[in-house]
Formats: C-alpha cells, sequence, structure tokens
C-alpha cells in the first residue's frame, strides 16, 4: 500500500447528519455509537443526527459528539481494509484523540471517557471565562506575533493554531479578538470567526488542565503502534507519562498543524486521508503541500468516499 498518513479533525468541522448513514447501515457503527451514548451520558444520536446545531457546538457535547464520529470512520475504513496500517496518524486538537485510539495508546471506553471529561472541564472554563476563535488569513505566523507583542490589552487574544504559511487562528474574549482582529484587517488580512462555544488554546481555558491531568492519571496509556505526531510539539512521542503530560497540556497549547503536516512531507508521505466531517484539513493540504508534490489528499465521512479511499490505497 502506498505510504499514507491518517488524519482526523477538531472541534468546528461539526455538521448535522453526521455519521448518520454509517449507522443506519452497520449494525458495529451503531454499537459504536451506542458506547459513546453511554459513556458520556448525552444523546448523541440525536445531536449528531438531528442537532439542533447550537447544541451540537456547545463543548460540552461537540466534543464525544466528534470523536465518536471520527472513530466510526476509522472503524469502517478498517472494514474495507483489513490489517491496513498507516505511516502517521495525527489530528488537529479534539482530533488527536482519535489519533490515539487510532495507534492504539487508548483503548475505545478510555477515548470516550477523555474526550467527555475535557469537553466538560472546557466548557466550566468557558462559562467562567468566555471567548472564542477566528481565524486569520493572509498573514504569517511571524506577522501575526509582531502584532500580538504590540497588544497589551485590554483583553485576550493568543496564537491558538498554526495551520498553514498563511492562516492562524486566535483565540481569546471578544475585547481581545476585536482589537487584534482589527489590527489584522489593517494589514490587509480577512478575519474569520470560528464555530466554537471556547476560546481553546488560550489563557481562558488553562483552568482545565490541571484537573484534566489529574483525571488522565487514572487512564492507561501504552507506547503508539503507530507514529504519532502531536499538536504541542510538532513531534513524536512513545513514552506514556509524557503523552500524558502533552495531551494536558495541549488543552491551552498552541496547535503546530504546520510543523506535523511538513514532518510527514519530508517523510515521503503519498496519501493524506482525512477521516471524520467535512474537509477542513484537507482544505488546508492545499495551502501546505508543495506545488507538484504528487501527494494525494483526500477526505472521507461517508460510505462512498470510504469506498474511494479504499480504492486508492490499494491501487
Amino acid at each position: 500500500m502506498k505510504k499514507t498518513a491518517v488524519i482526523f479533525p477538531g472541534q468546528g468541522s461539526q455538521y448535522i447528519g453526521m455519521g448518520l448513514d454509517f449507522v443506519n447501515q452497520d449494525p458495529d457503527a451503531s454499537t459504536l455509537m451506542d458506547l459513546a451514548e453511554k459513556i458520556s451520558g448525552f444523546p448523541l444520536r440525536q445531536l449528531c443526527f438531528a442537532g439542533p446545531l447550537e447544541d451540537l457546538t456547545r463543548v460540552l457535547y461537540l466534543q464525544p459528539a466528534l470523536t465518536v464520529v471520527n472513530l466510526i470512520c476509522w472503524q469502517q475504513l478498517n472494514k474495507r481494509l483489513p490489517g491496513f496500517v498507516p505511516s502517521f496518524l495525527a489530528g488537529h486538537s479534539l482530533g488527536e484523540y482519535s489519533a490515539l485510539f487510532g495507534a492504539g495508546v487508548l483503548n475505545l471506553a478510555d477515548t470516550l471517557r477523555l474526550v467527555t471529561k475535557r469537553g466538560e472541564l472546557m466548557e466550566r472554563e468557558g462559562t467562567a471565562h468566555p471567548g472564542g476563535m477566528r481565524a486569520i488569513v493572509g498573514l504569517s505566523i511571524e506577522e501575526v506575533e509582531d502584532l500580538l507583542v504590540d497588544f497589551s490589552g485590554p483583553g485576550v487574544a493568543v496564537v491558538a493554531n498554526h495551520n498553514t504559511a498563511t492562516q492562524v487562528v486566535l483565540s481569546g474574549d471578544t475585547e481581545g479578538l476585536d482589537a487584534v482582529g482589527e489590527r489584522c484587517s489593517a494589514r490587509g488580512a480577512k478575519v474569520i470567526p470560528l464555530k466554537v462555544s471556547v476560546a481553546n488554546h488560550s489563557p481562558l481555558v488553562a483552568g482545565a488542565v490541571e484537573d484534566f491531568a489529574a483525571y488522565m492519571s487514572g487512564v492507561s496509556f501504552q507506547p503508539p503502534e503507530i507514529p504519532v505526531l502531536f499538536n504541542v510539539t510538532g513531534r513524536y512521542e512513545a513514552q506514556p507519562l509524557a503523552m500524558k503530560s502533552i495531551m494536558a497540556r495541549q488543552i491551552a497549547s498552541r496547535v503546530r498543524w504546520l510543523e506535523i503536516v511538513n514532518q510527514m512531507v519530508a517523510e515521503e508521505v503519498e496519501v493524506i486521508v482525512e477521516l471524520g466531517p467535512k474537509n477542513v484539513l484537507t482544505g488546508m493540504m492545499k495551502k501546505i503541500l508543495p506545488k507538484n508534490s504528487g501527494i494525494i489528499c483526500m477526505q472521507a465521512d461517508s460510505p462512498e468516499t470510504l469506498d474511494k479511499v479504499a480504492e486508492v490505497l490499494v491501487a
């Protein structure tokens, strides 16, 4: 098979109807959804299949909802290609938990428990410290950081995601995002509010880190069977204690997505498959990959699109 990376999306990729066809067509997918509902205690079928979108977007519900759809997509790909082992796994923010499951670092139940607890803690912090996120398109990370150096408030704004060479996501409160967003606009950037309910990867949710680390202390992490590139470092890690520390810090740390993809390119990946709702990460690839790289980028969140991915991987 071709040298493949599988990547999983995070918050912002949700939509009403995600995962519905799989659950309707395959009892195994339905069983996985049942387990996620039992562990989370939330009506995930209702949220994923019928909404309302406002509820699905709440970090409390979204984290287990999006994760179970990612995991169903992974399950369904492996049913189509028994024995399939990608060369790398990665996930964008919340999607990193799906990658850890795929790599054998976490078992299924613990994956769902962790994202449920993460959602609870981040909703708590979001309620205490309201905020949001905005994509800055058209400026480099250096240009955005220069603007932030000169920003002394009032308000909070930090770099949350370094997605591409010209797409940086800011996280913070409304006052800070408005002020820095205006400065970015004055430099010619496009400022796009994101569909999230919490200021992820910012000091506004840092209060969740210690409590989440304490919760994770009772969860077993195994060395990865497939290499995982981590958001916080942009590098591999194989030691369970180090991975726990990274995943706790990830809540309030920068997502180094551009570094992750560049590492895959450097290691001569041939196919990158986004497994999960929408094609946000696949769209980023067009901005990241070198021209004429020959790397195939595909996205799958339905039986039909997964069939196409399977055909390409075995070609």
